[in-house]
């Protein structure tokens, strides 16, 4: 809606439906269906008859229009107050004091005004089909749920995407003849709106009790559930809030947020790498009138995410990355407020437990055992799927080899700096995607690199790897490594790691100075986990007494057969870790770190 009038655009204003004195007797213009009978003169439409549990009620009834009419404001008030106010119609009638209302607005400010409409008769709009007539004006809202309390809720989201101006409630009268609990409940809320602003009753202080309370976003993502759970074992009050499955339902995932924040009342909203923050900002500019915080954990590369999100940046919002080289970037990205936030585990499902299942699978029971992806699918399709130039295309392997090999935590750098010819070639990628797409190929072929080199090293201890059909491209020599497929990581791999002497475990190079899941997971179950050195694994485990880490694949294979030799020390490694894990590594650990974080800065 415009902060004030325009000048009225005559030449493509909307006609402007006309309607007639009541005829009652103008049988010849009336018609039947469903109970209602609309009558009138010519093209007009002057009255309404209803038939509800066996009453007949008319409406306007004696007077005509003029009486639908007599509720306005006199035309001198009227639209004045538009400015500062979010006009509401309450039932629509025979559309006299809607096309009056129309009229003035249009007036005022051309086609380019805001107006709900709230009527929920169906069978009385399906007849006067006014909605069909006033479709030229797309500022019409109609709001026809039965719930007057879900109406409601579509009116602070039409609020909302108003900048939170109170509600100017016209209520039709003669609809309190139909249903005057719903209409007056309707008006009572809306005129309560003006007197008081509802977006200072949801403008409340954060973190003003000593319990934090967290709105989720749920997603499909693995983490939300850990994070719910661990929420639920913390006594940590929190609401879900499902995050839409496309555009359509992304209005109405924002009513049920305001609904929620009204009802609730968290001190922060909490997501996993940015699901749920839509790019046009919708999301961010709401939470910000609010003055409710974001908490968004990253968990994978934040920049192949915040590509996307170019505009997002906001006092409101916090990121968290599992990966602490991340920070310094993205401050310079315009971020404020960026903390470390390492991956955890759920120590209620990892935990030592293979003598309580003496049925486990006898192929488990190896000398060493990998989990993890070829990478060889990925890399494929995110081919297929990109429109990268045939420069980049024909040369991406090699960009991975170097990219692996160097100290570079972004492709994006390593090209800038490294290979200029590329660069070039990237820069003139036709948008934001299709150059995502280009690194996430890079740094996935990176990873199958290094991760295929690591594996070679310990072939000759025959190991078990549990993964994709990828690896038959990679090792088609299958004397050499036994095969598993894909793992269930709630149900399979918190028995798979106990029954390897050694899980061995490659990093992806999307992450070279953290560490992964399983890093946490594994001694959680109390086994034993030899894994390439990062050097964030310091600030989380002592080195050579609570994880082993190799640098080479060369040293790999040494550490590996030194290991798989000595039970005695694999078992005190194991029980180290696990004692730090359970000290500062499940989730009930990261949950309490994020909101004490979000307490010091928003509080």
């Amino acid at each position: 809606m415009k902060s004030g009038p325009t000048a009225t655009r005559k030449d493509n204003a909307a006609p402007m439906p006309q309607g007639g004195e009541n005829d009652a007797s103008a049988a010849q213009n009336s018609h039947v269906e469903g109970g209602t009978v609309c009558y009138g003169v010519g093209d007009g439409l002057s009255g309404i008859v209803v038939r509800r549990a066996g009453k007949i009620i008319e409406l306007p009834g004696p007077g005509g229009v003029k009486r639908e009419l007599s509720f306005l404001p006199p035309e001198s008030e009227f639209p004045g107050p538009v400015k500062n106010f979010v006009t509401v119609l309450i039932g629509s009638g025979v559309g006299a004091a809607l096309a009056e209302i129309v009229r003035r607005l249009h007036a005022a400010f051309g086609t380019d005004f805001s107006l709900a409409v709230v009527d929920k008769e169906h069978d009385v709009t399906a007849q006067t089909r006014l909605r069909e007539k006033f479709v030229a004006y797309p500022g019409i809202v109609w709001i026809s749920r039965e719930d007057p309390g879900d109406a409601l809720r579509e009116l602070t989201f039409l609020q909302s995407r108003l900048g939170g101006l109170p509600f100017l409630p016209l209520l039709n009268p003669l609809y309190l003849r139909l249903d005057r609990c719903y209409y007056r409940q309707v008006e009572a809320a809306c005129a309560a709106s003006a007197r008081v602003d509802i977006w200072s009753r949801m403008r409340y202080p954060k973190f003003a009790d000593a319990d934090a309370r967290v709105l989720l976003l749920t997603s499909a993502y693995f983490l939300m559930g850990e994070i719910q759970s661990a929420c639920e074992r913390m006594g940590v009050a929190h609401r879900l809030l499902q995050l839409p499955d496309g555009e359509l339902e992304q209005d109405e995932f924002i009513k049920r947020l305001l609904s929620l924040v009204l009802e609730f009342r968290p001190d922060f909203v909490f997501t996993i790498n940015h699901l749920g923050v839509d790019r046009e900002g919708v999301l961010t500019d709401l939470l910000e009138k609010l003055a409710l915080p974001l908490a968004s954990w990253f968990v994978d590369n934040p920049h192949l995410i915040l590509y996307l999100y170019p505009r997002l940046k906001s006092p409101w919002v916090s990121l968290f990355t599992w990966d602490a080289d991340n920070i310094s970037s993205l401050r310079a990205l315009g971020f404020e407020h960026v903390r470390y936030l390492p991956l955890g585990t759920d120590l209620t499902r990892f935990h030592p437990r293979k003598e309580i299942f003496p049925d486990l699978p006898l192929a488990w029971d190896r000398r060493i055992a990998f989990v993890g992806n070829s990478m060889v699918h990925k890399v494929l399709k995110r081919k297929e799927r990109s429109r990268i130039s045939r420069p980049l295309l024909d040369t991406y392997r090699e960009a991975a080899w170097g990219f692996a090999q160097s100290e570079e935590r972004s492709v994006h750098d390593f090209i800038e700096k490294n290979r200029p010819d590329l660069f070039a070639h990237f820069q003139a990628l036709p948008d934001i995607e299709t150059r995502l797409h280009y690194e996430t190929t890079v740094t996935w072929e990176a990873t199958r690199v290094y991760r295929l080199s690591c594996i070679k090293a310990i072939l000759p201890f025959t190991p078990l790897i549990a993964g994709d059909d990828g690896w038959f491209a990679l090792l088609p020599d299958t004397r050499q490594w036994h095969y598993h497929p894909e793992l269930n990581y709630y149900t399979e791999l918190p028995l798979f790691y106990p029954c390897a002497d050694v899980n061995f475990n490659c990093t992806s190079m999307q992450m070279k100075g953290a560490v992964n899941q399983r890093v946490f997971d594994v001694p959680a179950a109390g086994a034993f986990l030899l894994t390439d050195y990062r050097e964030q694994v310091e600030k989380l485990f002592e080195p050579g007494k609570e994880i082993i880490c190799y640098r080479s694949p060369e040293e790999a294979a040494s550490l590996a057969e030194e290991y798989s030799a000595r039970p005695a020390a694999r078992l005190a490694v194991a029980e180290a870790a696990r004692r730090r894990v359970l000290l500062e590594h499940g989730y009930e650990h990261r949950v309490a770190a994020l909101i004490r974080q979000m307490r010091d800065t928003y509080g």
